[in-house]
């Protein structure tokens, strides 16, 4: 009994350690109550291993169930849930997949979060038809699915593209009793706006007022930018209007989201009178807040007052991100001066920011819009680092300049690259040879489209 005990507050002492991020502590302890005749138990390596994992590595989590064996302790499905949910997060999948067999390995028999981890991996995997087969052995296992799995499949078929099987299957789970939460609601709102379905997703959040819940800032945010996004910007301001009422603007976050799409859409005074409201709220400015604030200053041509709100973010203790000098960039590119957003882009080097491609990318687009497309490829060519953005400025700019033999090189290397083609790109690049007469070209150009993807893929 006075073993047990002291076995128990020695566990209660691990788990302090490991929360505290005092793993070397814990090992003290550990070491310690081994000489004063305390054994430790499965549940002491279980907090270890975890700590372990979510502090250091999946190895070195690894490397404790190795003692455990050392010192006669045999793993149990906690061990394995550990190791199989910090290999899931760190994207090491076909590592979590052999630890789950591994689990069998052992004689352990899986338990529910088990095999709610092992869902996560498939559906991260691109496997939804797997992952759904593990809901079946759930069930066949006598083990009640619970609402954290039933998020983990709403959420996985929403990313894998099955929002219609998604919302499906939510509606089969009410059917059967079960009540959804708040978090479910928010997985499924979220999936039906990044599917555009944003009609289904007021309907949700109508049906979640309508339960007795009541929706977070989460849910009113998930649907407001995607309403942005969309264009649809009376609609999110409305959302934005339904939050302001129901107190979930204490911070400013939707401030400057807000701001941001009234900003996008030249609307600078309703933006100014937004920002200024955020401040008699009392909400104190983050960076996002200042980044909002510098770029409404950029649009309305105040580059002064921008420079005034930089040195301030400075002073206050904040970090200004590399989005910050970005933005001044891209407003010195869109009020012309060019040369001062390539000197601002200096200054950026200077202060040692490893990554300028958002800054380069403004300067390439703005060197197209004022027509001097070969600055703008000279600039590309010299670029260490592209992402899809870069090559969609060049590709459009040089057959809006009927340049298309050249464009069609740049398509086909943004392939090669295996980034994300735009198809507007490369319909107006394949359109553009063919009306130019060059249909064999054009031909070429596709047949090499297809065969890299094939090799790729």
């Amino acid at each position: 009994m006075v073993v047990s005990l002291s076995t128990r507050l020695l566990n209660i002492t691990i788990v302090s350690f490991c929360k505290a991020q005092q793993l070397q502590k814990a090992e003290v302890a550990l070491i310690d109550a081994i000489r004063l005749g305390i054994l430790p138990d499965v549940v002491t390596y279980n907090q270890l291993i975890d700590g372990y994992c979510r502090l250091v590595s999946l190895e070195s989590g690894y490397d404790v169930v190795r003692r455990m064996c050392i010192a006669g302790i045999k793993p149990d499905s906690v061990t394995f849930n550990s190791l199989i949910a910090r290999a899931t997060h760190q994207n090491q999948l076909s590592r979590a997949l052999d630890l789950f067999e591994e689990m069998f390995q052992w004689g352990v028999s899986p338990d529910l979060w088990s095999y709610n981890n092992l869902m996560h991996c498939l559906f991260k995997l691109g496997r939804p038809d797997d992952a759904y087969r593990v809901l079946n052995d759930i069930i066949v296992n006598d083990l009640s699915p619970s609402r954290a799995t039933c998020n983990i499949m709403i959420n996985g078929l929403c990313k894998n593209g099955y929002t219609n099987n998604a919302l499906n299957y939510f509606r089969n789970l009410q059917r059967y009793g079960f009540v959804p939460g708040v978090m479910t609601y928010n997985i499924l709102i979220n999936g039906l706006c990044k599917a555009r379905r944003l009609n289904a997703a007021s309907r949700l959040l109508k049906e979640l007022v309508e339960s007795g819940q009541s929706p977070n800032a989460a849910t009113y945010t998930t649907i407001m930018k995607s309403f942005f996004r969309f264009n649809k910007l009376e609609e999110g301001l409305a959302i934005f209007a339904l939050m302001r009422s129901k107190g979930y603007t204490f911070d400013g976050f939707a401030y400057c989201t807000v701001s941001g799409a009234l900003i996008k859409r030249g609307r600078l005074v309703e933006a100014n009178d937004l920002m200024a409201q955020m401040t008699r709220d009392g909400i104190e400015l983050d960076t996002l807040s200042y980044n909002t604030k510098i770029n409404l200053r950029c649009r309305e041509g105040k580059f002064e007052d921008a420079y005034q709100l930089l040195d301030e973010l400075e002073k206050s203790g904040l970090e200004c991100d590399v989005y910050t000098h970005s933005i001044i960039v891209d407003g010195m590119c869109k009020a012309g001066d060019l040369e001062g957003a390539q000197r601002h882009l200096q200054y950026m080097g200077s202060l040692g920011f490893k990554s300028t491609l958002v800054a380069l990318n403004c300067i390439v687009n703005g060197l197209c819009k004022v027509g001097d497309v070969d600055r703008a490829m000279a600039l590309f060519e010299s670029m260490e680092t592209r992402d899809d953005f870069t090559y969609a400025i060049i590709v459009h700019n040089l057959c809006k300049a009927r340049r298309y033999k050249k464009a069609s090189k740049i398509l086909f290397s943004w392939v090669k690259s295996g980034l994300k083609v735009l198809r507007s790109c490369q319909r107006a690049v394949l359109d553009g040879l063919r009306d130019s007469g060059y249909i064999t070209d054009a031909k070429k150009l596709q047949s090499k489209i297809w065969k890299a993807r094939m090799l790729r893929y």
